[in-house]
């Protein structure tokens, strides 16, 4: 895996001057109650999902090759982004096509609410057994293109920097990640040469579909891991995101000191 995964910033170990309040250790104190309530609720013997039959669809939408089938499981599921999301608990909602300008749409996003600032979350889903490399160990076209509509998004904010503001509120860094291909076909020679080649310069992770089922695994044998999931079972439209960010409180200060 190409891996840009962002963890979050620790408080610092140097004592704090009279009087003054380390917000984001107090955010975070404030956060772990609250989740370890949270869970301390949670039934795992009652989720929210049937695990097998998500297991069933997901098998078909691969089988099938159907971005179309796969995208509608995702939808429905969001446990499946569990492998995805790098802190498991307390998470924040999955929010589901989001446009950008009139060209360009991402299919799933989400926030990680860091105590070092916003970071969002963008996931491109391609077809589960799309080619990737040719017999002479070049990528194929429909791979290039997967990797320059990702590489088109941080482009369009780069050059469009009002946008961010308006579609997320604050955004301190984004995280991209494009999911495509079988294991099988990222572990080969060609494969791994070419993400040994091009890996940092990529500037985003690339997963297989290997990590949804990673994320049905923990469902199976693990389901209490999924606790902060069940708080938000289904993905949400795009049309609640800007509702959601502008009514969430850990976004007010940031919004007021990121341009």
């Amino acid at each position: 895996m190409i891996n840009n995964e962002i963890e979050d910033a620790e408080s610092s170990n140097k004592p704090q001057p009279t009087g003054c309040i380390d917000l984001s250790e107090k955010e975070n104190e404030g956060k772990q109650t609250e989740d370890s309530t949270t869970k301390n609720k949670f039934d795992e013997n009652n989720l929210p999902w049937n695990i097998d039959i998500v297991k069933a669809e997901i098998l078909s939408a691969f089988e099938k090759n159907s971005e179309v089938d796969l995208l509608k499981v995702l939808k429905d599921n969001s446990f499946l982004f569990y492998d995805l999301y790098s802190r498991k608990y307390g998470i924040q909602p999955i929010f589901r096509e989001l446009n950008f300008g009139t060209e360009y749409k991402c299919d799933f996003a989400w926030l990680n609410d860091n105590s070092s600032g916003p970071e969002w979350v963008l996931i491109e889903i391609e077809a589960p057994k799309m080619p990737l490399f040719k017999t002479n160990g070049k990528p194929t076209v429909k791979l290039y293109d997967a990797i320059e509509q990702v590489q088109s998004w941080e482009q369009y904010f780069e050059e469009n920097k009002g946008e961010k503001t308006r579609i997320f509120g604050a955004v301190a860094q984004f995280r991209y990640i494009l999911v495509t291909g079988t294991k099988e076909d990222w572990e080969n020679e060609n494969a791994s040469r070419w993400r040994i080649q091009n890996g940092k310069r990529l500037k985003m992770e690339i997963r297989s579909m290997d990590t949804f089922m990673k994320s049905i695994k923990i469902a199976e044998t693990d389901p209490g891991e999924l606790w902060s999931f069940a708080e938000h079972p289904l993905t949400l439209s795009h049309s609640n995101l800007q509702d959601y960010w502008a009514n969430y409180g850990y976004m007010d200060r940031w919004r007021k000191v990121i341009d």
